[in-house]
């Protein structure tokens, strides 16, 4: 062999060295976060291994530990995750589509975009700030005392909306909806970008319009990318805290929303469904908040069942979210 020939052999060995190195480095480095999540798990499972059952699914927290439940807080998020859920997705979505599909590329339009980046790193308790000022108090333009209510009448109950909102649950959703929209938006953003632009190029060659290209070949296509992103941004805002407790959500609340403690008395009194928007509230991570900070030992129970109820419904949430991308990308056919 040539000189140049062994140190060229000489150089793909170390290469191959350096290469296997860092295989192993990241395999490490997945292991140990592997290891470090069971080693949690475990510990929560252990803690709440005899306390989590029907009765602390079912019961309102207790001043006993023996006696606490998680019923208020999982009202309470749910109402919150229905609420963010209807104010979030069709402004993220929108905003995603008309940056995407509509807006000129000019200097107004990167600003946007450049900030909504900036919006989604945000830290979380300065949205509780801003939901304080904007939803709980509205700027200060009405003050407590001089605040009235405004009430229509839907034919099967009332509708009273007061005015400022106070420290409501409609006023958790609207700040979580601040939270989690610059990640929706930029989610969708990504999904729609990923979309070739032959597709687009094709549908107008066959005559479609602009919106029918969208509605018809684009959107069906970013439906994966879509869905994925809004239950992860969701999954986000249901392990929320801070901004429930900057505008006043309850570390204790022995009742639901709407004193709706079950689904049937909905259709029973469907007036309870019109004021739990505007009734106060509490979340699962703000009972275990609650809970961890109690001196009783046995609360570190309780506490650990109330967030392994919370693992379980995240895990849900992004399994979900697997399933739809899942099915929506064997749909699409190019």
């Amino acid at each position: 062999m040539s000189d140049q020939e062994i140190e060229y052999a000489a150089l793909l060995k170390r290469r191959h060295r350096i290469s296997l190195c860092f295989e192993w480095c990241c395999r490490l480095a997945t292991g140990s976060a592997l290891l470090f999540l069971a080693v949690l798990l475990a510990g929560v499972i252990w803690q709440a291994w005899g306390w989590l059952d029907l009765q602390f699914l079912t019961g309102f927290d207790s001043r006993r530990p023996q006696n606490a439940g998680l019923l208020a807080g999982l009202w309470g998020t749910f109402w919150l995750i229905l609420f963010t859920t209807i104010f979030t997705v069709p402004m993220g979505v929108g905003a995603a589509i008309y940056l995407e599909e509509y807006a000129t590329d000019n200097r107004f339009t990167r600003l946007i975009k450049l900030n909504l980046s900036n919006l989604a790193g945000v830290p979380s308790i300065v949205y509780g700030m801003l939901g304080v000022t904007a939803f709980v108090r509205m700027f200060g333009l009405i003050s407590a005392a001089d605040g009235w209510t405004a009430a229509i009448s839907l034919g099967f109950g009332t509708l009273e909306i007061p005015l400022p909102l106070g420290r409501c649950l409609l006023a958790g959703s609207c700040t979580l909806s601040l939270l989690i929209l610059p990640v929706v938006i930029i989610a969708s953003q990504e999904a729609l970008r990923a979309v070739p632009p032959s597709i687009r190029h094709a549908s107008y060659a066959l005559g479609a319009t602009e919106w029918q290209t969208i509605r018809h070949q684009v959107l069906p296509a970013a439906v994966p990318g879509i869905a994925t992103g809004i239950i992860l941004a969701l999954s986000r805002a249901m392990g929320e805290t801070a901004p429930l407790i900057m505008i006043g959500a309850l570390t204790y609340l022995a009742f639901a929303p709407g004193n709706l403690n079950t689904p049937m008395e909905a259709f029973q009194d469907p007036q309870r469904v019109l004021d739990a928007p505007f009734d106060m509230f509490t979340s699962m991570p703000i009972q275990i908040f609650n809970w961890v900070g109690q001196p009783k030992a046995e609360f570190q129970n309780v506490a650990a069942a109330g967030s392994l109820v919370l693992i379980i419904l995240l895990v849900v949430f992004n399994a979900t979210a697997i399933v739809i991308r899942n099915r929506a990308q064997k749909r699409i056919t190019w």
